[in-house]
């Protein structure tokens, strides 16, 4: 099919034939968003009709879809794991999929506190490859040129663990990376990353780190963009660089690998890359000996174009950090997944973090939404919720995710709130706003996780003027104090040691959180006295590596790892007081009016 006979794309020219199809296929998706629906529900229930979990609710094999929203309920991970559970111990029969469950996909382990089994079935990773494929085809229509480089991605896996039943259980990236649909990707010149499967497939995070950065080195000049799963994962490399900048350099230097790295895949692939290289070696030693790491990454990899993170949700704090190690460098929000299902993806990811929207592809599952309303009370069982169809959902009004997938869950809550920003052509376009939970209460006072974010952001404007910024941070409930009140730990980047902000002015950060805090949080803290001065308590730099290691080594994801946003257990709570360089409170009470907003 030639480029020019392909249906006109709202998107832009394609850059090449390969790039029109696919964005051909988003067109088609994207203008037939309910039809598309309609045909993906039909499916998933036409081939699960006699399963189990959807036999008990007397559809009679219909694919109706008005019978499917008046018998199937919504469901939350707590409705369906006795049968997740059953999976897991070894039921093979038709349970939740008339196909065979090939595995679970762990959640990150921050999710509601625990890890999760999400069920899927080997087609699944069709899906996730398609949605894949669509990426750089968009970018390309942003960013010219990407097929003259390479991208250097730190990707991790993690070593897999097993049910007792016998099935494999592991991350949603983990299950991509070593699937087949990874490991023998046909070549493609705008596809081509610095790091070497076998980096890439080494479940000892160090020697797996240290070869991709090693690589990423030699080939520096090539390298056009730069990215990790998430903004923390390009900080975390980046901290890496900082603390092993001296053996990298030497190896470069004399032609010579590590003796720590002893997996033998990655000693014997390395032996066909890595020669001695003394420019390379003398230039790494010159840029990261210096305290100034302002620009590191530009100055480094100097022809990166865009760094490729997620910097949307908890991952947003990230980015003045971000900035400051790229220069500045524009950052793409490519995509939306997780590991119940992947969503869809950002069409204009070059747009400022702020503004990025997720148009979710019609053919992934089928999508439920759930009006928000904080107000609103619990659901039941006695009064069903009335869910609105991807296709019927409005601009400006926020609601909760609803999936119902080939793999078997059912009008499950995922727990995202989305607002929807606009459309393209038939299809709406979300902005991720948060996870619904509540990360901190001490009374009757309840902050989310977007709230605590707001209120980070406008304490660390008072820090802008020392040209410090806030790293990474992490809250607690400290209720061992009566009355209790919220302990907020800040890992701060002081660009100027002799400039660093004071003592009263961190006081300050702590009042300007309380002024941003809700309603009901400032009721209690003036008029009820029933929440103490909120405190912020500095810890070390390098203290939240070491609160990753330690959930690393308690099983976490390297990969999917995000820093909690509020802690409660008490050896990480220990860790972080451990690692307090100074505690300063709020000097006075914030404002309280019933009608005050941040």
């Amino acid at each position: 099919m030639a480029v020019d006979s392909v249906m006109p794309s709202l998107l832009g020219p394609p850059a090449c034939e390969k790039d029109a199809k696919a964005l051909q296929f988003i067109e088609e998706m994207t203008r037939n968003v309910d039809p598309v629906q309609e045909r993906v529900l039909g499916e998933i229930l036409s081939r699960n009709a006699e399963t189990e979990y959807l036999s008990r609710f007397g559809l009679g094999g219909t694919t109706d879809r008005n019978s499917f929203k008046a018998k199937v309920p919504v469901v939350t991970y707590e409705d369906l794991q006795p049968e997740i559970q059953r999976i897991a111990s070894g039921d093979r029969s038709n349970i939740l999929c008339s196909h065979p469950i090939s595995e679970f996909l762990t959640s990150s382990g921050t999710s509601a506190g625990e890890r999760k089994l999400m069920p899927t079935i080997q087609e699944e990773l069709d899906r996730r490859q398609l949605l894949y494929s669509l990426l750089m085809p968009v970018m390309n229509l942003y960013v010219p040129g990407l097929d003259k480089g390479k991208g250097l991605y730190f990707l991790f896996i993690k070593a897999e663990t097993k049910t007792p039943g016998g099935l494999v259980a592991r991350p949603v990236l983990t299950s991509y990376y070593k699937s087949e649909h990874f490991k023998t990707r046909p070549y493609d010149p705008y596809n081509v990353y610095t790091s070497p499967n076998e980096a890439i497939l080494c479940a000892d995070s160090f020697q797996s780190m240290y070869t991709q950065m090693l690589c990423g080195l030699l080939m520096r000049e090539e390298v056009l963009r730069v990215g990790a799963v998430f903004a923390s994962g390009l900080l975390r490399a980046i901290k890496f660089l900082q603390l092993n900048w001296q053996q990298l350099a030497h190896d470069i230097a004399s032609g010579s690998l590590n003796p720590k790295i002893t997996d033998p895949a990655i000693r014997e692939c390395m032996s066909e890359i890595l020669s001695p290289n003394q420019d390379v070696a003398d230039l790494i030693r010159k840029e990261c000996s210096g305290e100034n790491w302002d620009g590191i990454i530009t100055r480094i990899w100097p022809n990166t174009k865009y760094l490729d993170v997620i910097v949307t949700g908890a991952m947003a704090q990230y980015i003045p950090t971000l900035q400051y190690y790229s220069g500045g460098l524009p950052m793409a929000c490519t995509m939306y997944a997780s590991s119940e299902c992947y969503f869809g993806l950002n069409l204009k990811p070059m747009c400022k973090p702020s503004e990025v929207s997720y148009t979710i592809m019609p053919n992934m599952a089928y999508f439920e939404f759930l009006p928000h309303d904080p107000a609103a009370p619990p659901l039941s069982r006695d009064s069903p919720p009335q869910l609105v169809d991807l296709a019927d959902v409005e601009v400006g009004k926020e609601y909760e995710l609803i999936i119902t997938t080939y793999s078997g869950l059912c009008r499950y809550r995922v727990g995202d709130i989305l607002l929807v920003t606009g459309f393209h052509n038939a299809d709406p376009q979300f902005r991720f706003v948060r996870r619904k939970n509540v990360l901190l209460s001490v009374d009757a006072d309840k902050t989310d996780e977007s709230e605590l974010q707001k209120a980070v952001e406008s304490a660390s404007a008072l820090l802008r003027e020392f040209n410090t910024s806030v790293v990474e941070y992490t809250s607690y409930a400290d209720t061992k104090t009566i009355p209790g009140h919220y302990v907020i730990y800040w890992e701060l980047l002081v660009k100027e040691a002799t400039n660093a902000p004071t003592h009263e002015v961190l006081n300050q950060c702590c009042l300007a959180m309380e002024e941003c805090l809700n309603t009901v949080y400032r009721q209690c803290r003036v008029a009820d006295n029933s929440i103490g001065p909120l405190e912020i308590r500095v810890v070390k730099n390098g203290t939240f590596e070491e609160v990753m290691d330690y959930a690393i080594s308690r099983g976490a994801s390297i990969n999917q790892y995000k820093a909690p946003r509020c802690v409660n257990f008490t050896p990480i709570v220990e860790l972080l007081d451990s690692r307090v360089v100074s505690a300063h409170f709020s000097p006075s009470a914030p404002h309280w009016t019933p009608e005050r907003r941040c």
